[in-house]
């Protein structure tokens, strides 16, 4: 066998290899250890990733992080919780500490080449906003001028805020932290005029201060956020995995499946429900995916679907109160689509 022969039959092995080797990856360590280890908000963000008094976390991401473990294990409550910073959540994911990152986090193209992670299923449509106290009487963020703005760092709100104030000719003076708790703090004692973070984040800053009703939320959207999951690239297994739950959490909503009809549902006639619910014989959907074939039907009967988890965590039926707009289905308006699962 000649050199170039050669070189490439061992280039063909280690591309092979790295191939088997990627495949493997995070969903058989997360069989082996019995648990996904999930990074989520560090700072109690209410709606999305809080933990109350008992230790208990919820969540929009909660649920997210609580799908994936129905979806492997057939248990929702199979999920270890690791609260991250804004500033520690690529390091966490990077290194391995934790399988995947479910923390309020944009989806953009130096996160997804840079940084080596791989983002497809959005959970949450959103954009950043700017909350001021009443008294400033301020009705728009291009009367905000000379204001202090407090701000995290390490997020794409730093950099958004630079690129907002630039392209309107506005002053500002930024009053920047690391971590969310210190952010929270300097804006109720007053020390900026202003606090900028997605807009979902501000409705829930906004109900952990010691007036709520002084404080508004201004029209503006500023930037687009789209925040989903995260996972480490070179694994298609579990980003599939990861993708997926989300999808047949809005494919439920879509079908009209719920946690209380879900058992009823598995009788019916439709075929493309009876696919979803693995009630179709001979079917590999979950075999495929390296997960059970009731895997969807586990999602839903014990975290719900996207609907349900809207509702309860950020929606009507939560403190918060937010509307559906973009995050409705896309038969009503909103962003929420799902690829067919056949």
């Amino acid at each position: 066998m000649n050199k170039k022969i050669l070189s490439a039959a061992l280039g063909a092995a280690v591309l092979g290899f790295g191939a088997a080797a990627a495949n493997a990856g995070v969903l058989d360590d997360v069989k082996a250890k019995g648990f996904v280890q999930c990074g989520v908000n560090g700072s109690n963000l209410a709606g999305f990733g809080a933990q109350d008094s008992s230790g208990n976390w919820t969540g929009l991401d909660v649920d997210l992080c609580r799908a994936v473990a129905a979806a492997v294990f057939g248990d929702a409550t199979k999920v270890k919780y690791t609260p991250l910073s804004a500033k520690d959540r690529f390091p966490a994911l990077q290194s391995g500490e934790v399988d995947m990152l479910a923390r309020n986090t944009t989806w953009t193209i130096s996160r997804d080449s840079q940084l080596g992670f791989d983002f497809r299923a959005v959970n949450y449509y959103d954009g950043q906003g700017f909350m001021v106290p009443k008294s400033l009487n301020v009705k728009s963020a291009l009367e905000l001028s000379g204001a202090a703005v407090c701000v995290q760092s390490g997020t794409t709100t730093e950099l958004n805020l630079a690129d907002y104030f630039k392209a309107n000719n506005l002053e500002y003076k930024p009053v920047v932290f690391e971590k969310q708790e210190e952010v929270d703090a300097a804006y109720q004692s007053g020390r900026c005029d202003v606090y900028t973070t997605d807009q979902s984040g501000l409705y829930s800053i906004r109900l952990s201060l010691s007036n709520p009703a002084d404080h508004v939320i201004l029209p503006e959207i500023i930037s687009k956020e789209p925040l989903g999951p995260g996972v480490r690239q070179n694994d298609s297994k579990w980003f599939d995995i990861v993708t997926w739950a989300h999808y047949a959490m809005v494919t439920a909503e879509e079908f009209g499946i719920t946690s209380a009809n879900v058992d009823e549902m598995t009788k019916s006639a439709n075929p493309d429900i009876k696919r979803f619910l693995g009630e179709e014989k001979d079917q590999t959907i979950g075999k495929d995916l390296g997960v059970d074939e009731k895997w969807a039907y586990n999602i839903v009967k014990q975290v719900g679907n996207y609907g349900e988890s809207f509702e309860r965590n950020v929606g009507e039926g939560s403190n918060l109160k937010i509307q559906r707009g973009l995050n409705a289905l896309w038969t009503k308006g909103g962003l929420q689509y799902a690829p067919p699962i056949r």
